[in-house]
C-alpha cells in the first residue's frame, strides 16, 4: 500500500533508520512496501536483505526530486528497472542537472507523479508504465477533479517520513540545519507534512473505501515488482569474474606467472615452498578468486612501469602466490604465516590486500585502474552526526548566542540552570546523533563489478572526480561486492624521494637497491636503530608509543618488530598481554606461565594471542572449532560483521567444546576474554610484516642518509611529529639549518652539502604567485645580485617583500634587515606595489645614508615564529626564568621512584583515556642535551596543570621503570616565560 517510503537517508530529511521502517510496517500490518528515498539509493541494498526478517515483500525505488519539489517516485519492477532508476539520478547528479518535469520512458520502471503535479502539468496522455499518486489528504479534491476519470492510472501516494510529532520536530530540525536557517524562517516548502505516516492496512483500507479500483491498482502494481539480490552465505561474487576471456585461461596465467616468477623469490625451492604454492593455487581456483589476484597483479604491474613503489598488505600478505607474483614483499614461508588466515575453504570473500603507494602516485593508479577496467566506482561510506557537532548546528538553528552554544556543546552546565530551549537542543541532540549526515568517499575502497556499477547502485561525482556509490563497505559485503584498496601514505614518498636525492646529491654513488631488505634485516647498525629509539622519521616506528615498546622489547631484528607493530594495537595492549608478551621476551623464566597448550599453538609469541591468525589458530586448536567457525570469530574481531547471533553461537560453541575438554573456567574465560579484546583491532601477521618491511627501508636511508632522507621526510608532510622536529632530529643528524634565501632556497627543503635551506612553502602568507615568479625568474636569469636587482626584476607588492626580507631571504647581500626594510619602502612605488609592466630600461636606483641599524637575534626569533611558526634557534636560549636543580634525562635511571625536576621542550602532547573513561594526557619533551623523556599527567592533575602548546616546562615528578624504559609521573608542570620581543618594549 506504500509506495513512498523515506528513512533517514534522505538526507537530513528523513528521521529513522530502514530497520525501523520494516519495524513500523510490520506493526502495522503491511506485507509489501515500498522504499523511496529522496534523490538517494544507500538504504535499498540491506532493506531488500532485512524485509524477509520481517516478513515483508520489498519494493525499491527513488523518490525523485528537484529541491524540496516532488517531480515523480519512480519503482524498480525488477533489477533492471533498478538499474535504469540509478542511471538516471546518477546522470543528473553528477553533472548537476535539474531533474526533467516529465520522466524519460523507462522499460522496466513504473512512474508516479503526484496527484498535484499532474494537475500543474495538466498532463492528460499517460505511458502505460506512468500513474497519478493521490494521498488520504487529497480524496476529496478527487471527487471534484477530472482526474478522477483516469481509473486504471490512479495509485495511493501515501507518503511516510516521520512517525509520531517527534519525528516531525525532529524533521523540521534538519530541515533548517540543511538549509542553515533559523527554525522560526524555515520555509513550509521544506517541510514534509504532518500527515506523512504510516497508517495501518485496516485504516488505509477504510479511506479508500470508495475508491476500490486505487486499492486494486496498487497492489496490481506493487505485486509486479519483484527484485532479487543474494546476501550472507548464498551471496555470489559481485566482482569481475574473469580477467582474460575464460577462468581456463586465466587460472593458466596465474600459473605462468608463479613458474616464471617463482626463482625471483626462491632460486633454489624446496619441497616446503612447491607444496604451499600449489596447495594456494589449488584453493584459489577452487574458491574462484583467480581473477581477483591478477587484477592486483596488474594493478602492481602498472605502478612498477611508472616507477611507483607500493606496499601490499592485509591478510593478503600472508600468500605466497602473492609475494611470488609481486603484489606483496613478505615471504610467508620465512615467517610461517598461517595460510587459513589468508584463505580458507570456508571464505566466501577474497583476502584483503591493502596495496599503499606514495600519495603522490596514489591519483594516477587510480585513475589507470578507472581507465583499465570496466564497471568501476569508489566505495562509500557515511558521515554521520556527531553529539556535539548537532548539538551545535541545533543552537544555531534555534538562535542561542555563541556562548550559549559553546557551553553546550562542551558539556559545561548543570542540568538545572538549563532553560526550555537548551533542553530541546540537548534532547534533540540525541536524537539526531548517528543519522547519517552525508555521503563520503571510502579511505581506500575502489569497486571492480563484473555488473555495470548501477545494477547496485546511483552515484556521486564528489571533488575526487570519479563516480562514487550510495553505499559502504558493509553492505557491499553482503551483497559480495569486494573492495580492493588503494591507498597513499607519505611513507613510500619519503623513501622515494630520498633516493632522488641521493642520486643528485651523490651522483658518483653506485645507485641503491631499496629492495635489498634482507641485507637491512641483518644490519647490526640499522638494528640498533630501533632498541635505542632511533628511528624519528621511519614510517610506523616513529611514535613515541612505538619507540617505547621496541626499547622495552629491546628490538633489534626482523621478527621482533613484526611483533610490535601488532602489540602496539589496542586489542593486546588492552587485554593486558603486552606487558606478558615483554616479559616472556625478555625474560625467559616467564614463558612457564603460559598455558601449555597455548604454548605449543604459538611457540613465537610465547603463547600470547599477538596477530589475527591466532584467534583462528586457537579457535582451531584450542577450542575444536571448524576453520569456519574459527572464521566467524576472526570476522567478528574485525568490526566488519554483521549477524550478531551467528556470532554468539559460535561464542556459547567455543565454551561448550573447552568445558568438554575438562578446561577450567578461569582458564576458558581468561582465552575468550583475549579473544574479545582484539576486536577491531589486531592485526595479521602478514600485513605487520609489510609494514615492518617498509620500516626497514627507512631506517636504512636513516642510518646512512641522515640528511637525505631527513630532508624528503620534511618535503612530504613529516609524520607523527611537528615540522619544527624533524628539524632538531636533521641537526641531531649533523644538518645546518637555514632560512629561506632567494638564491638558494625552492618552493620545498633544498638539501646543499649538510645544509637544509628551508623552502618558501613554509612561508604562510608569502603567496602562491609571488613565490612563482621569483623562482621562474631566478630560473630564466640566474640568482639576484641585489635587493634592487630583485625589485627590478621581480613585480611584488610591499607586504610580499617585507616577508622575505622579514625571514632574511636577503642576508646575501650583508645588510641588515631593518636596513634592506627601509630600502625597499623607499624604492617600490609609492602606491606600495612594484609596476606589473615590464621596464624598457633598467632604472637607476637612488642611495640612502642610512644610520646603522642592527638586529637583535631575540627579534629575529619572533621573526621567525610569526612567520614560518617556530623559531631556529632552541626554545632553552629564549627562557627568561632561571632553570635550577634540573636533572638530564639521561640520569632518570638513578631516580627510579623518587620525585625529581626535569627541564623539557615539549615535542607532542595527546589525551589518552582510562579504563574508566577519564582523561589523561601523554606527553614526550627533549631536554637541554636534546634527549628524549616521555611523562603521564594523570586524571588528578591533567586539569589542574595544562599543556599549553609548544615551549619549556618545568616537570616535576615521580620517575617509573618499566622495562627498562623510564618515564615521569607528573606531580605538577608549568610553562616557562621566555623573553619579550624587544621592539615591544
Amino acid at each position: 500500500m506504500y509506495l513512498n517510503c523515506h528513512t533517514y537517508y534522505s538526507l537530513r530529511y528523513g528521521t529513522f533508520s530502514e530497520i525501523e521502517l520494516l519495524e513500523l510496517a510490520k506493526n502495522n500490518d503491511i506485507h509489501t512496501l515500498a522504499l523511496t528515498d529522496i534523490n538517494n539509493t544507500s538504504a535499498c541494498l540491506n532493506f531488500i536483505r532485512k524485509a524477509k526478517d520481517y516478513d515483508i515483500h520489498p519494493v525499491i525505488g527513488i523518490d525523485f526530486r528537484n529541491g524540496p519539489k516532488q517531480v515523480y517516485v519512480g519503482l524498480a519492477k525488477n533489477n533492471a528497472g533498478f538499474q535504469e532508476l540509478n542511471e538516471f539520478l546518477s546522470h543528473h547528479s553528477e553533472n548537476k542537472l535539474d531533474l526533467p518535469e516529465l520522466a524519460p520512458q523507462f522499460d522496466n520502471c513504473y512512474i508516479i507523479y503526484p496527484f498535484e503535479r499532474v494537475l500543474q502539468l495538466e498532463k492528460e496522455n499517460f505511458s502505460e508504465h506512468e500513474f497519478i499518486g493521490i494521498s488520504i489528504e487529497e480524496l476529496r479534491k478527487l471527487r471534484f477533479s477530472k482526474l478522477k476519470t483516469f481509473e486504471s492510472k490512479l495509485v495511493i501516494l501515501q507518503t511516510v517520513t516521520i512517525r509520531s510529532k517527534k519525528d516531525f520536530n525532529a524533521h523540521r530540525l534538519l530541515r533548517a540545519i540543511d538549509k542553515n536557517t533559523l527554525l522560526s524562517k524555515l520555509d513550509k516548502v521544506e517541510e514534509c507534512r504532518l500527515t506523512d505516516k504510516m497508517s495501518s492496512l485496516k485504516d488505509i483500507q477504510e479511506a479508500f473505501t470508495d475508491f476500490p479500483h486505487i486499492i486494486e491498482n496498487t497492489n496490481r502494481l506493487l505485486s509486479n515488482c519483484q527484485i532479487e539480490f543474494d546476501f550472507g552465505a548464498d551471496r555470489k561474487s559481485q566482482n569481475l569474474k574473469l580477467y582474460t576471456d575464460s577462468t581456463e585461461n586465466d587460472y593458466a596465467l596465474l600459473e605462468k606467472l608463479c613458474q616464471e616468477n617463482l626463482h625471483k623469490r626462491y632460486s633454489c625451492p624446496d619441497d616446503i615452498v612447491l607444496a604451499r604454492l600449489k596447495t594456494e593455487l589449488d584453493t584459489i581456483k577452487s574458491l574462484d578468486f583467480v581473477a581477483f589476484f591478477l587484477i592486483n597483479y596488474d594493478i602492481v604491474s602498472y605502478a612498477n612501469s611508472k616507477g611507483y613503489f607500493h606496499v601490499g598488505r592485509g591478510s593478503g600478505a600472508n600468500s605466497i602466490v602473492a609475494y611470488i607474483i609481486g603484489i606483496t614483499d613478505v615471504d610467508p614461508i620465512e615467517l610461517d604465516l598461517y595460510f587459513e588466515r589468508f584463505i580458507n575453504p570456508f571464505r566466501a570473500s577474497p583476502p584483503d590486500f591493502d596495496i599503499d603507494f606514495s600519495w603522490k602516485d596514489r591519483d594516477d593508479v587510480t585513475d589507470y585502474i578507472f581507465k583499465r577496467f570496466p564497471n568501476t566506482a569508489l566505495l562509500a561510506t557515511y558521515n554521520t552526526f556527531k553529539y556535539r557537532a548537532v548539538v551545535r548546528e541545533l543552537g544555531k538553528v534555534f538562535g542561542l548566542p555563541k556562548e550559549e552554544i559553546d557551553k553546550l556543546s562542551k558539556g559545561n552546565y548543570r542540568a538545572s540552570d538549563l532553560d526550555d530551549i537548551s533542553s530541546l537542543v540537548l534532547r534533540y541532540g540525541k536524537l539526531i546523533e548517528g543519522f547519517p549526515n552525508h555521503l563520503s568517499v571510502h579511505s581506500a575502497g575502489i569497486l571492480i563489478l563484473e555488473n555495470p556499477v548501477h545494477y547496485y547502485s546511483a552515484t556521486d561525482m564528489p571533488p575526487k572526480g570519479f563516480p562514487t556509490v550510495q553505499f559502504d563497505m558493509i553492505i557491499a559485503e553482503d551483497v559480495g561486492v569486494f573492495k580492493f584498496d588503494i591507498l597513499g601514505q607519505r611513507g613510500l614518498a619519503k623513501i622515494k624521494e630520498a633516493l632522488e636525492i641521493i642520486a643528485e646529491n651523490r651522483p658518483d654513488e653506485p645507485p641503491i637497491d631499496i629492495t635489498n631488505v634482507e641485507a637491512f634485516k641483518k644490519d647490526k647498525n640499522i638494528n640498533n636503530l630501533l632498541k635505542s629509539g632511533g628511528a624519528i622519521g621511519a614510517y610506523y616506528v616513529e611514535s613515541p608509543a612505538m619507540r617505547g615498546l621496541m626499547q622495552k622489547l629491546q628490538t633489534q631484528d626482523y621478527l621482533g618488530l613484526v611483533a610490535a607493530s601488532s602489540i602496539i594495537r589496542p586489542g593486546v595492549s588492552g587485554s593486558g598481554m603486552k606487558d606478558e608478551f615483554i616479559k616472556r621476551h625478555r625474560y625467559p623464566e616467564h614463558r612457564k606461565n603460559a598455558h601449555p597448550i597455548l604454548m605449543k599453538i604459538m611457540p613465537e609469541t610465547y603463547g600470547v594471542m599477538v596477530y589475527q591468525e591466532d584467534v583462528l589458530k586457537v579457535a582451531n586448536q584450542f577450542a575444536d572449532l571448524t576453520l569456519g567457525e574459527a572464521d566467524v570469530l576472526r570476522r567478528g574481531m574485525s568490526g566488519k560483521f554483521r549477524s550478531r547471533t551467528e556470532f554468539i553461537a559460535v561464542e556459547e560453541k567455543f565454551i561448550s567444546n573447552c568445558r568438554k575438554k575438562k578446561f577450567s573456567d578461569n582458564l576458558i574465560f581468561e582465552v575468550w576474554d583475549q579473544i574479545k579484546s582484539f576486536a577491531g583491532y589486531a592485526f595479521a601477521k602478514g600485513h605487520s610484516a609489510s609494514y615492518a618491511v617498509e620500516s626497514y627501508q627507512s631506517l636504512f636511508l636513516k642510518c646512512y642518509y641522515p640528511l637525505e632522507f631527513m630532508t624528503a621526510v620534511l618535503n612530504n608532510g613529516g609524520g607523527f611529529y611537528s615540522v619544527e622536529h624533524y628539524l632538531h632530529e636533521a641537526q641531531k643528524q649533523g644538518a645546518e639549518i637555514c632560512l629561506p634565501c632567494i638564491n638558494t632556497s625552492e618552493h620545498q627543503n633544498k638539501l646543499v652539502g649538510t645544509s637544509i635551506y628551508l623552502g618558501f612553502g613554509y612561508l604562510k602568507n608569502l603567496e602562491t604567485y609571488t613565490c612563482q615568479r621569483l623562482l621562474t625568474d631566478r630560473g630564466l636569469h640566474g640568482a639576484y645580485s641585489s635587493l634592487d636587482d630583485f625589485i627590478d626584476r621581480v613585480t611584488i607588492s610591499i607586504e610580499q617583500l617585507t616577508i622575505l626580507i622579514r625571514v632574511d631571504a636577503f642576508r646575501f647581500t650583508k645588510q641588515t634587515k631593518t636596513e634592506l626594510l627601509w630600502q625597499a619602502i623607499f624604492k617600490l612605488n609609492a602606491n606600495g606595489t612594484n609596476s606589473q609592466q615590464a621596464k624598457l630600461f633598467k632604472i637607476k636606483h637612488k642611495g640612502f645614508k642610512l644610520p646603522k641599524l642592527n638586529n637583535n637575534w631575540v627579534e629575529n626569533a619572533y621573526d621567525e615564529m610569526e612567520l614560518l611558526g617556530f623559531p631556529l634557534c632552541n626554545y632553552f636560549s629564549l627562557i627568561k626564568e632561571e632553570m635550577k636543580n634540573g636533572v638530564l634525562a639521561s640520569q632518570m635511571k638513578d631516580f627510579i621512584d623518587e620525585e625529581i625536576l626535569i627541564y623539557g621542550s615539549l615535542v607532542t602532547t595527546r589525551f589518552n583515556k582510562t579504563s574508566q573513561g577519564k582523561l589523561m594526557r601523554l606527553s614526550t619533551f627533549i631536554d637541554v642535551n636534546g634527549d628524549y623523556f616521555d611523562a603521564v599527567h594523570f586524571t588528578d592533575v591533567v586539569d589542574k596543570y595544562p599543556v599549553n602548546g609548544l615551549g619549556v616546562y618545568a616537570c616535576f615528578g615521580k620517575i617509573t621503570d618499566r622495562f627498562d624504559f623510564y618515564s615521569m609521573n607528573i606531580v605538577w608542570s608549568n610553562k616557562l616565560t621566555i623573553l619579550s620581543d624587544p621592539r615591544n618594549n
